[in-house]
């Protein structure tokens, strides 16, 4: 009889046990609050200068829609506090302005300073666009061709070194205006404009009905990829963002979006029943509802829906997905089980 209770003991723990869950400052400040500080580029274009990736304002919005959706219940409880540089962003994350920066390059010097990096979200580089007329197809083809760039910049120092060390000679057409150097490019001054893709995307953009006559090059010069970032001292907002981001990539390879969760709710798929919380109380864990990453889904879909609708075919910057694919489609984007 002993050993019947002492089993029944033991069954009963493991029916009724959850993952242990931990406080941490940020959620309680956010949930207290009611609504989530997140710290976007800023909306109005900066002619004196390079925005490395462009203005991705929707992607961010996104982004940080989906990290609200599952920490404080609702996509809408978000506000956005917008900053002009990097130097601003890292000063108003590090003092508490705001609690998530939707998007920022990892470094090491960032990690000294103190600050986390999520999942990468894009996978950007610097490259190349010419005019379809050109009949370049190729970074060899740019061979002799006069080049525009931000001079003084990194990308200028990663141009010559990608061009270096492929024996193509160019003829270097320095800017210290991004608007000057769309326009020398716009009117055939310089024949190739090398900057981030994004950035690529988003002055092709700004050409409107004549976009079409512009194409970005395969080739990638140098990698520039971007994350959300956070505060390094509490690891518990570090998971919830983290896992927020990873939920969204995993529902796109599980083949949830936000058109079926309803349908998908009722799946057998035990990955899919971690997914939306029926399984496993991660949320708990999290500090959050087993239903979050089914919040964020339901707002902002998964992560296919979110860029194709802010920087693939549903948008104005047309990229396509590339090594922003998931892994399962020969990309980069990966993202590991919920368990």
């Amino acid at each position: 009889m002993r050993l019947l209770r002492l089993i029944v003991i033991v069954v009963s723990l493991v029916v009724l046990w959850r993952p242990l869950a931990f406080a941490g400052a940020t959620l309680n400040k956010v949930k207290r609050a009611g609504v989530l500080n997140c710290g976007v580029n800023t909306n109005t274009d900066d002619w004196s200068k390079a925005e490395p990736h462009g203005n991705l304002a929707a992607f961010e919005a996104d982004l940080c829609r989906a990290v609200a959706a599952a920490a404080v219940g609702s996509a809408d409880k978000v506000k956005f506090v917008t900053f002009n540089d990097d130097d601003e962003s890292t000063a108003g994350l590090r003092s508490g302005k705001v609690d998530l920066l939707a998007l920022a390059t990892p470094s090491v010097t960032g990690t000294f300073a103190g600050f986390g990096f999520g999942p990468i979200v894009f996978y950007d580089a610097e490259g190349f666009m010419v005019r379809k007329s050109s009949a370049i197809a190729t970074a060899s083809g740019l061979a002799g061709r006069k080049i525009c760039f931000m001079g003084s910049t990194g990308p200028e120092e990663n141009l010559k070194t990608y061009m270096r060390k492929r024996n193509i000679a160019y003829q270097p057409y320095p800017f210290e205006e991004q608007g000057e150097m769309e326009a020398a490019f716009y009117t055939n001054q310089c024949e190739v404009y090398s900057a981030d893709i994004t950035q690529l995307a988003v002055t092709r953009s700004k050409f409107r009905a004549l976009a079409k006559n512009f194409v970005i090059l395969p080739e990638r010069v140098a990698e520039d990829p971007i994350a959300p970032a956070f505060r390094r001292d509490d690891p518990q907002w570090a998971a919830v963002v983290t896992w927020t981001i990873n939920a969204l990539i995993l529902a796109e390879e599980s083949g949830v979006s936000r058109a079926n969760l309803a349908a998908s709710r009722a799946s057998a798929d035990p990955d899919v029943q971690r997914l939306l919380g029926k399984k496993g109380h991660v949320g708990h864990a999290l500090g959050l509802s087993d239903d979050w990453a089914a919040r964020a889904i339901a707002a902002v879909g998964n992560y296919g829906e979110i860029f194709n609708r802010d920087l693939g075919v549903g948008s104005p910057l047309k990229l396509d997905r590339g090594v922003n694919a998931l892994w399962t489609k020969g990309g980069l984007l990966y993202a590991p089980p919920i368990r």
